[in-house]
């Protein structure tokens, strides 16, 4: 049998049930920001969040309403327009990270965390405070020390010629 054209993984499961499990595997993920789970649903998982994402950034009512469709509670799909989306509004894809982690202790199948990068751009800012404040204190206490030196020489010239 060929293998053309089918596309996404099956798990053992019926169309409506892998719809569900990954729609449920969606909210939790919006709703605690870090999940974890087996390698391959994390793989199958990112791209469908990563659509919602992408249809959620928008902040249309009919962008709302298809996030709403592709999760199934209305207060997650609101989390994912009002919180995330505006976190994640600086980038263009790209909104997870993939890890593996352990094994599973009783199948042995590979566990993998599936979390947001949202600290990245914090990382950044924080970064890039320190380094002005470090390079303005050197070029200021320079400053401060030329001005400073004329200063004295003129006042002492000013006593020896009365």
């Amino acid at each position: 049998m060929h293998r053309h054209g089918y596309k996404g993984r099956k798990f053992h499961r019926e169309r409506d049930q892998r719809e569900a499990l990954i729609k449920s595997l969606a909210e939790s993920l919006i709703i605690h920001e870090k999940i974890e789970t087996t390698i391959f649903k994390a793989k199958e998982l990112v791209p469908y969040v990563e659509k919602l994402i992408t249809k959620a950034k928008l902040n249309t009512l009919h962008s709302r309403r298809q996030v709403i469709k592709g999760l199934q509670t209305v207060s997650s799909a609101h989390k994912l327009v009002d919180e995330l989306a505006p976190k994640l509004q600086s980038r263009n894809s790209g909104y997870f990270r993939i890890s593996r982690t352990t094994l599973r202790r009783g199948d042995n199948a590979q566990l993998a965390s599936v979390s947001f990068i949202l600290d990245d751009n914090k990382v950044n800012e924080v970064k890039a405070t320190p380094k002005p404040k470090t390079e303005a204190k050197p070029v200021v206490a320079k400053k401060t020390v030329a001005k400073a030196k004329p200063a004295v020489k003129a006042a002492t010239k000013s006593k020896e010629v009365k």
